[in-house]
């Protein structure tokens, strides 16, 4: 845990180091998306322990998510004050940027018993209603194919506990009384189902 906050702060202070120093935010959107490289990655594909990867996401999604963290719905500490003044033209600019550049595979081929039980569970839990039988997500909801391991298990038990305040009450319905092993072999899974 020691090493997520670590990592967030230096996020958050790279962040606002970046932020601070275009003062043309209305017309050069370079130095918001630099911003959010120190975190997600210069190719939104992020490096990071539990930080998301943007790259490959549903336009829509981005934009919902980046309104809601705007608007102090989603409270994320390591992005505070980093959309403080971000228009929705920009936030639009944003979105269409990180939906546009191509979502890395995931490296390792995994855990064959992990990646069928992931699959079984991915399957009877109907996680292709909403984010696509491919599982490369749609509008408002996320593409999971692909997505960092960790973040996902993260994000799961977050909706599972009723921690994940401003985001989609449905995954937590979705995901109670899913025990936390099950929750790793579908963050196993999903993590290497190709974008």
């Amino acid at each position: 845990m020691a090493k997520l906050s670590l990592a967030r702060g230096v996020c958050a202070l790279l962040g606002a180091v970046l932020w601070a120093g275009s003062p043309v935010w209305a017309q050069d959107i370079s130095a918001r998306l630099m911003a959010c490289a120190a975190c997600h990655g210069a190719d939104g594909n992020s490096q990071l322990p539990n930080i998301p990867s943007l790259a490959g996401q549903p336009k829509v999604f981005i934009e919902n998510q980046l309104v809601i963290i705007r608007e102090g719905l989603r409270d994320i500490p390591a992005m505070k004050g980093l959309l403080d003044g971000v228009s929705d033209a920009e936030i639009t600019a944003m979105a269409v940027h990180f939906a546009k550049l191509p979502a890395r595979n995931a490296p390792t081929p995994g855990d064959p018993a992990l990646m069928a039980q992931g699959k079984v569970l991915a399957e009877g839990m109907r996680c292709g209603i909403c984010h696509l039988p491919d599982y490369r997500g749609r509008e408002q909801m996320p593409r999971l194919a692909a997505q960092r391991e960790d973040y996902l298990l993260y994000s799961m038990q977050q909706f599972k506990n009723n921690q994940a305040t401003g985001r989609d009450t449905i995954m937590a319905a979705s995901l109670y009384g899913v025990s936390d092993n099950d929750l790793k072999a579908l963050a196993h899974f999903l993590a290497r189902v190709p974008p």
